[in-house]
């Protein structure tokens, strides 16, 4: 609860914490505006394939002339990894080029904090690793929802409760895995028309809606908290945060869980399409399991949401900031030298699946797009399978036919198993 003060002194000191931000994107821009506001942080490197449009996100957000005249600005990601500073944010949210740019971070002594969670998903483990051997910070990103999670459970275990479940909330209906980006906007009640005056990328918030989003995110709280995700993969029940702790227990109880200690996320649609009361569309939540008659009896006397037991408790938080609460994590890895969640074990992956029947000489497009959709599940049975990651499934060419809502393998796609990415994924192995 000091960080402020912490950053506040180096400030006085003259030694500000520096940054590089590779990729200035909306979660990029969103710290951009934060960033000149908290004494002792210094974004001196912004790296983007167009610095003027890097340029443009600095003016959007607030800054100055004479701030952005005093910021180095750079289309090379890998020489932003590498500069003169103490921390490297990493929120281009290519996969590829993220595990570059951390991998060139981590040998450059530099903390990482990793936006980039289809990176962290995909090898996450191995930069990691890496880190740790380097004596640096690997970092989830704070204010996105799985270091939000993270810090939760956290918190639940620090003062001695069992987590049962954790996660987020999200709109879904099991239609959406088939949307494409042709028919984003009408599931957002916007037109074409709107959603580009805003500046928004139909494949980028369609990964959102197709569930894609939410098995990454999913795969990256179990790895980072020591959770597993479903083997049948993301269930989705419709959910308000009244019920979490009644939906999110054991079936043996009444619960939609197989056990304890289980990622999932939950709807803010019912299956026919009406809302859910108190809905948790933005928010994170986890449940609770009381080890003691006592302790049960306090959740009731404190007023959290039980289930009818009185041994499950839910917390929640309903909102989060993504971009601009990311200070949070680069002023911890540099004054700390703690990360806000990191990946601890490779326990859940993301992988494709197919949004149609798709023919041989395909070209995929990834995550958001018209061809696949993310699908959560445990990392030793997606070895087993030789899954294809989400992560990977952009711009590779299809072998032979998949049928709708087949899982996509590597031996299905043309596909370099000695390049950088597949090389650090191999490395890893699934968590016991």
């Amino acid at each position: 609860m000091n960080l402020h003060a912490m950053a506040r002194e180096r400030a006085e000191a003259g030694r500000p914490v520096r940054a590089a931000l590779i990729g200035a994107g909306k979660f990029g821009t969103m710290f951009l505006a934060q960033a000149p506001h908290v004494p002792g942080l210094m974004v001196t490197h912004i790296a983007d394939l167009d610095p003027d449009r890097a340029r443009t996100a600095c003016r959007t957000a607030g800054w100055s002339a004479e701030r952005i005249a005093e910021t180095s600005f750079l289309d090379d990601g890998e020489a932003a990894a590498r500069a003169d500073v103490d921390v490297v944010i990493e929120a281009t949210g290519a996969p590829g080029p993220g595990l570059r740019h951390a991998t060139a971070a981590i040998a450059a002594g530099r903390h990482v904090v990793m936006v980039n969670v289809e990176a962290d998903v995909l090898a996450g483990a191995a930069l990691a690793e890496q880190a740790r051997a380097s004596g640096v910070v690997y970092s989830m990103a704070y204010g996105d929802q799985p270091a939000l999670v993270s810090e939760m459970v956290d918190w639940a275990r620090a003062v001695g409760f069992e987590v049962t479940a954790a996660g987020k909330g999200t709109r879904y209906l099991p239609e959406y895995h088939h949307v494409t980006p042709d028919d984003v906007w009408r599931h957002y009640g916007l037109d074409a028309g709107q959603a580009a005056a805003a500046g928004m990328n139909p494949q980028m918030f369609n990964s959102f809606l197709d569930g894609t989003k939410s098995a990454i995110e999913a795969a990256a709280i179990a790895n980072s908290c020591g959770l597993d995700v479903p083997e049948a993969g993301l269930a989705f029940p419709p959910c308000g945060v009244d019920d979490l702790a009644h939906v999110l227990r054991p079936r043996a109880l009444g619960g939609r869980l197989d056990r304890d200690g289980t990622v999932e996320v939950v709807a803010s649609l019912e299956r026919d399409g009406r809302p859910v009361f108190r809905d948790l569309r933005w928010g994170v939540y986890v449940v609770l399991k009381a080890r003691t008659d006592y302790a049960a009896d306090c959740f009731g006397q404190y007023g959290l949401p039980t289930d009818a037991t009185g041994r499950y408790a839910a917390m929640y938080k309903p909102f989060h900031l993504i971009g601009m609460e990311l200070s949070i994590s680069v002023l911890s890895a540099a004054l700390r030298g703690e990360p806000t969640g990191t990946t601890r074990a490779w326990r859940a992956d993301a992988v494709a699946v197919a949004k149609r029947d798709l023919a041989a000489g395909e070209t995929l497009d990834g995550e958001g797009g018209y061809t696949v959709y993310g699908r959560a599940m445990p990392a030793g049975a997606s070895r087993a399978a030789g899954a294809l990651p989400v992560g990977l499934a952009h711009r590779v060419v299809l072998r032979r036919d998949v049928a709708r809502d087949a899982m996509l393998r590597l031996d299905d796609v043309a596909i370099d198993h000695a390049g950088p990415a597949l090389t650090l994924r191999h490395a890893m192995q699934p968590a016991a």
